[in-house]
């Protein structure tokens, strides 16, 4: 009797525990559904993908994955929706009444509360000890320089995913390269001081925005492309006053008299001129009904190589239309000004010419005013490759923001090499005795281009007394390796400058300074003269 009660008992047993059992697993996943559940299973979770470093040339660090992650609440398990709204937006800066609409919407389990959110942040809501919320793990970009090459690096949307700059161009090689480097071609020294050069220059005249390039002539890389006004590339907004938009590479201008440097060349392959012709200026230059005049006044008479010095407008005009219309059309599409220039910036900017829209004629006031950079307009970026083409012994060059193996990627010839030769003789000329002097370096046999542009305003007609100020340098130019152009956009003149605001006065010495400091980073060897040492008697 005692033995079956024994067996008895032992079964109540087992039966008490496996009840037990089942509760126990029943209350853990209660808990770990109400409290515990991955957010992931109540809404669409975002594929955050990891991306490579972006570097510059030397593997300074431009651009990082950070680890972040982002909030999401249950709110129904919160015992004061209002009081947790409140503390939630105080510890991560999210927007309170959202929080508590959202808490209060009983068809949605889960709330995003914030995303990308840093330790700091993470720990000031761990200390609220409220119920219900989830951490979910994530990656944000930061980029160590600021607003350094904002608008060329670009930013990445909350997914991580590029939506601007290299961050976009690159994105393929940026996701190929996870957890590895992107090396770009930009050289954060030349950025630096390319970026204070062009910042001071801004401050100096006034200027509404500003902007310069360095470029390679043989390769293409761009070393350095800054863009005033820019933004902090670490900040979810823009502050009044800041700028996401490149004005190098997106934007289109009139430059001016820098783009003499096409008519001349043009001339030269088609063998239109001679530099020691005597061309006549006079008072104004009549093309049908149209009459040119200078922005500045001129001698009756110029010889063709100061028609380029003194920045002529009358001289120039006389020697676009030698060529004509349909020549000096042939001539800058094979120079790449007349479509958008393909780098790995998703940003470009289609030109604007005479006969691109139905109903407008490229004729001979058309040729006449093209000829000296009025009535065509093109971006910086573009300028600076076909100018690069230009110098660097006639060969075509496509910008490249990828840092290059190759020391020359030079393409095809587009023009002859002794007009890219008798072209650096004339642009060395225009520096030391044109209106580029201010842009001479001692020692580092600088050649460029002045231009002054009326900047275009409301229905057709230009703005008084606004002017588009560039220059546009190579260095050396005997040897060329290196394009500075620089641009300011409606420069005001100072007590320093007389109050005169043109090219001469603002862009061409901020291009000097510019060669000045980054030719011995760039190792370009120094040609001046040794100082003589006054001899004298005893000492």
């Amino acid at each position: 009797m005692n033995e079956a009660t024994t067996v008895f008992q032992r079964r109540i047993i087992i039966g008490a525990v496996l009840c037990i059992a089942a509760f126990a697993l029943v209350g853990i996943r209660l808990v770990h559904v109400t409290l515990l559940k991955s957010p992931s299973n109540g809404h669409a979770a975002a594929i955050v993908t990891a991306r490579a470093d972006l570097t510059d040339r030397n593997g300074e660090l431009l651009a990082r994955d950070l680890p972040v992650k982002d909030l999401y609440a249950r709110p129904h398990v919160f015992w004061d929706k209002g009081q947790a709204a409140r503390d939630l937006a105080l510890a991560t800066g999210a927007d309170e009444h959202r929080l508590l609409a959202g808490f209060n919407n009983t068809k949605h389990p889960y709330v995003l509360i914030a995303r990308q959110i840093t330790p700091d942040t993470e720990a000031k809501v761990m200390h609220l000890g409220l119920p219900g919320l989830e951490f979910e793990p994530g990656g944000k970009r930061y980029y160590p320089d600021g607003r350094n090459a904002a608008q060329v690096l670009g930013v990445t949307d909350p997914d991580n995913n590029g939506v601007s700059g290299l961050e976009l161009g690159l994105q393929n090689q940026i996701h190929a390269a996870a957890g590895g480097k992107v090396a770009t071609s930009i050289d954060m020294r030349v950025q630096y001081i390319l970026a204070h050069e062009v910042e001071a220059a801004r401050q100096t005249f006034t200027a509404h925005a500003a902007g310069g390039v360095v470029m390679d002539v043989r390769t293409g890389e761009v070393l350095g492309m800054v863009s005033l006004p820019n933004f902090d590339p670490n900040q979810r907004h823009l502050p009044d006053g800041d700028s996401a938009r490149n004005l190098m590479a997106q934007d289109v201008y009139e430059l001016g008299s820098v783009f003499k440097i096409f008519s001349f060349a043009l001339a030269f392959e088609d063998h239109t001129m001679h530099l020691d012709e005597v061309f006549n200026i006079g008072q104004g230059y009549k093309v049908g009904k149209y009459t040119i005049h200078e922005a500045e006044h001129m001698p009756a008479t110029l010889l063709g190589r100061d028609v380029l010095a003194q920045s002529s407008n009358i001289g120039t005009a006389q020697i676009a239309l030698r060529s004509g219309p349909t020549r000096q059309r042939q001539f800058l599409t094979t120079m790449g000004l007349l479509k958008p220039v393909q780098t790995e910036l998703p940003e470009t900017a289609r030109p604007l010419y005479p006969a691109l829209y139905p109903n407008t004629f490229w004729g001979q006031i058309e040729t006449a005013t093209v000829g000296f950079g009025q009535g065509i307009s093109v971006s910086p970026l573009s300028f600076a490759a076909a100018a690069a083409s230009v110098v660097n012994g006639g060969r075509r060059i496509t910008p490249t923001f990828l840092k290059q193996t190759a020391t020359d990627l030079r393409g095809e010839q587009v023009i002859k090499p002794q007009t890219s030769e008798q072209m650096r003789d004339l642009l060395r000329y225009v520096v030391t005795d044109g209106t580029g002097r201010k842009a001479d370096v001692p020692g580092y046999d600088v050649g460029g281009k002045t231009g002054s542009a009326q900047v275009p305003g409301p229905h057709g007609r230009y703005i008084p007394h606004a002017l588009r100020t560039s220059f546009c340098a190579v260095f050396p130019v005997h040897d060329p390796r290196y394009i500075v152009f620089v641009i300011l956009d409606q420069p005001h003149g100072t007590k320093q400058t007389g109050g005169f605001a043109l090219a001469g006065y603002t862009a061409a010495p901020m291009a000097g300074r510019i060669i000045q400091r980054i030719a011995p980073l760039l190792g370009v060897p120094n040609i001046a003269p040794p100082t003589k040492l006054a001899s004298g008697g005893n000492t």
